[in-house]
């Protein structure tokens, strides 16, 4: 499956883990606090459980989205959708 991360943590820390989890579950950075891959349901599940460690649930915010191929090449990107210097051509391939 093909899922969005993105969070708002107020902690740094905690947002230093949280994005390093994501990397290591084998998610691309395309915004600072957004990533975006493909992952297996049970690697979700264990980056969920991760994540939910980390965070703070009165302060802080993460949304994981999945969604399949075809609705992720139906998004609208606009203007500077992804920042040039953190996206890969995987994430690209993903789109096209």
């Amino acid at each position: 499956m093909i899922i969005w991360v993105l969070y708002d943590i107020k902690k740094d820390k905690a947002r230093n883990k949280i994005a390093k989890y994501c990397k290591k579950a084998g998610l691309y950075r395309v915004q600072y606090s957004v990533f975006l891959g493909t992952i297996e349901e049970n690697d979700k599940d264990s980056l969920q459980l991760q994540i939910e460690g980390e965070m703070e649930t009165d302060t802080d915010s993460v949304y994981i989205f999945p969604m399949n191929k075809s609705e992720l090449q139906q998004c609208a990107l606009l203007g500077q959708a992804f920042d040039k210097k953190l996206v890969t051509d995987k994430v690209q391939a993903l789109f096209f």
